[in-house]
């Protein structure tokens, strides 16, 4: 493909202890420093990032199904808490240790439940999404998204069945609709445009009840994680024409974080781990004992 995207170097599954899969894919040396990638929104393994930065970098790219998405094995009325014992598990299983963590978009929060429960040793938070049914944002939130976001709070299970209602098309059109020219620029890239539309459509092969739903409901709610607990190094990216992730860009978050670093990226909106993935690994090199 592009200097964006590229094929895996290698796809797999591990079976969890209770008979669950998890899929993955990795791009890298085999034996490079493990850096996990939570995606983002109803994208399968297949997304990585860092074509042509990787292998330069020595890093070991493992992007990882969350359950119901792609290869993984449905895991309804999952937690965060349940993920990152997932993560746990599949790092003893491929010999990861602590690796350092990824959170794009919608897997943003899902990192930070990682390294909250010790299976992150620093985290970069790209294009987050934010934890938007915090007070503090009740006032800048349009009322249809204020709205969606009450009722991901007060009735998840009613608001989980209206996700449950997308599809791979719904989700792209969502993505296009909402995107700022410069992030358009990367979307309408024929190799990438391929990549994204393959990676969406394995992340709702079962239906969006399997997992996208859930894993919104979790986002949009309120966290359940203490935040202040989450000691480990965290650099958090945003473009600064990004309108979608977060109301301050993440102004607010990174004042909740211990150890964060906010980076604020001229000219560039919510495609920044595509096209700004050198800096990110870099940075994420850096807290390298």
């Amino acid at each position: 493909m592009n200097d964006l995207v590229c094929a895996p170097a290698r796809l797999g599954e591990t079976r969890l202890p209770d008979g669950r899969l998890l899929g993955w894919a990795e791009w890298g040396p085999p034996d490079g420093v493990p850096v996990l990638l939570c995606p983002g929104a109803a994208t399968s393994r297949r997304l990585g990032f860092g074509a042509g930065v990787v292998d330069t970098l020595g890093v070991r790219l493992i992007s990882v199904d969350r359950p119901g998405l792609g290869a993984s094995t449905p895991a309804p009325g999952r937690t965060f808490a349940d993920s990152a014992a997932d993560m746990r598990l599949l790092c003893a299983a491929r010999d990861l240790g602590r690796p350092y963590v990824v959170g794009n978009s919608q897997g943003a929060p899902f990192a930070l439940a990682c390294a909250e429960a010790g299976v992150a040793s620093a985290l970069a938070l790209v294009s987050a999404a934010d934890e938007i049914a915090a007070p503090e944002f009740a006032p800048d939130l349009p009322a249809e998204l204020r709205a969606l976001t009450d009722r991901a709070v007060r009735e998840p299970s009613a608001a989980e069945e209206f996700f449950a209602s997308f599809d791979a098309d719904a989700m792209w059109d969502l993505v296009m609709a909402g995107s700022p020219a410069c992030d358009l620029a990367v979307y309408r890239d024929p190799d990438f445009t391929t990549a994204y539309r393959r990676a969406l459509a394995e992340g709702f092969a079962r239906g969006a009840a399997a997992g996208y739903a859930r894993d919104t409901v979790l986002a949009m709610g309120r966290w359940p994680f203490d935040l202040r607990r989450i000691t480990v190094p965290v650099d958090i990216w945003y473009g600064d024409q990004d309108t979608t992730h977060s109301p301050d860009r993440g102004t607010l978050l990174t004042t909740r974080l211990p150890d964060a670093r906010r980076h604020v990226v001229p000219g560039a909106g919510g495609a920044l781990l595509w096209t700004h993935a050198e800096p990110v690994l870099r940075a994420l090199l850096a807290h390298h004992p």
